[in-house]
């Protein structure tokens, strides 16, 4: 493209993914952007999702507070991770009325009417022409807090997330983009790089079109790779990790395409703009967040001393406080929590309102169900289907002990569950 005469004609979009309400990073964000057009014509930003939740702000406005810090950085495109829909549809609908760049999302549908936000954007850098094409994971339903905003009274489907024809809605999208004039299509994936869902390097595989992948929802730190679409071209695939830790740099130049991470240890300098924003979200909120609730003599950890993350892979003491406080208050006769729903630890000494959102920052609502000794079984199945490898159905108990079988790699994993008898203080068969 003979756009690309000098360097300053090269076009640089900063990128970000899974931010989780990490707010000081779009301090940083900002500057950096300010920085860059000094130096360069064409500075974009955009977010592959994940950034209205995951944290005590986000919980606590319902997302309102990060899309008023979005709109001040002001992006050019943005992707709907899992955890937007946290809120409810409802919710997030008004959110994306509040955004002042709307959300695009190729494969949210609602059956029989169509796509739900629109498919692609294609944004202009003086005569070059991007697409951007927002994907999110079709396993939304099974990691988002409210499953049921899915579903009509009768459980059948209202909304789909093109699980099992995803690759045929990204590729028609492709193709329109192209149509449209876009020099380069990127995707906006909230795929990830896991192996249990369909993942971005099978989204690339079965299309043709894409030139870049920025990816989410895995928090994995990627500089660049390259992935291989299906005719054989390459696609260069990247993702920053979570919260801030890295801001991503995807430079387009008459040479190529090229990525690079710069980590925020490295980079300081803030936005005053952005900063002063922040400082007025965090004093409307210190009213409630800063409200002192409990002590606690010791740590309540989710890694190990090494840094290591636990929470999803053996018990922790804060995995079983929070089970044995959902026995107790709800009244039941044993509890089950998630690891992958634990987000936080909390330090010794006093304990606010912050600290408990910020472990439990999902909104979900603490239900009792009764159930067989059969169901339960299942469920611990489940659970640890995956371990000893990390998994966020890591089970933390209340009430309830088993033992696993590590040999059984398929079935039957679970042996000798024993409840709590609430009579006799001792565990029983189940």
């Amino acid at each position: 493209i003979s756009a690309f005469a000098t360097k300053q004609d090269d076009i640089i979009i900063l990128y970000e993914n899974d931010v989780h309400c990490e707010i000081e990073g779009y301090s940083v964000l900002s500057a950096m952007r300010n920085e860059l057009k000094q130096e360069y014509e064409h500075v974009g930003i955009v977010t592959s999702g994940d950034y209205l939740q995951g944290g005590s702000l986000g919980s606590i406005s319902k997302g309102e507070y990060i899309v008023r810090l979005m709109n001040l950085v002001g992006y050019d495109a943005i992707a709907l991770g899992n955890h937007e829909f946290d809120y409810g549809l409802d919710r997030l609908f008004e959110l994306a009325d509040m955004l002042d760049t709307k959300p695009v999302c190729a494969n949210f549908k609602k059956i029989g009417e169509g796509e739900c936000f629109a498919p692609y954007s294609i944004v202009s850098y003086g005569d070059v022409k991007i697409a951007y094409i927002g994907v999110t994971t079709p396993t939304t339903p099974d990691t988002t807090s409210f499953p049921t905003q899915f579903v009509d009274e009768n459980k059948s489907l209202i909304y789909t997330f093109s699980k099992d024809d995803i690759a045929d809605v990204v590729q028609e999208n492709i193709d329109k983009a192209l149509a449209e004039g876009a020099d380069f299509v990127i995707a906006l994936s909230h795929l990830g790089d896991g192996e249990s869902q369909y993942n971005a390097a099978q989204m690339v595989a079965d299309t043709v079109g894409l030139d870049v992948v920025l990816d989410a929802h895995s928090h994995s730190v990627i500089e660049s790779e390259i992935l291989w679409d299906k005719d054989g071209n390459e696609v260069v695939y990247t993702s920053t990790g979570t919260k801030f830790a890295n801001i991503g740099k995807l430079t387009i130049s008459g040479d190529g395409i090229t990525t690079e991470l710069i980590s925020l240890e490295n980079d300081t300098a803030t936005d005053p703009a952005l900063d002063a924003c922040i400082n007025q979200i965090m004093a409307e909120y210190a009213e409630v967040g800063n409200k002192k609730v409990a002590d606690c003599a010791f740590d309540l950890i989710t890694h190990d001393p090494e840094g290591n993350r636990i929470i999803r892979v053996r018990e922790t003491n804060l995995g079983n406080l929070i089970s044995d406080a959902f026995c107790h208050v709800l009244g039941a006769d044993i509890a089950y929590f998630n690891g992958g729903g634990i987000r936080s630890h909390i330090e010794s000494g006093e304990i606010t309102f912050n600290d408990l959102l910020n472990v439990l920052p999902f909104n979900n609502t603490g239900v009792v169900v009764e159930v067989s000794g059969q169901t339960i079984v299942e469920m611990l199945e489940v659970a640890v289907s995956k371990w000893p490898e990390e998994n966020g159905n890591f089970p933390h108990v209340s009430g309830l002990t088993f033992s696993v079988n590590t040999l059984d790699d398929e079935n039957e994993r679970v042996y000798n569950v024993k409840i709590m008898n609430s009579e006799t203080g001792r565990y029983d068969a189940i």
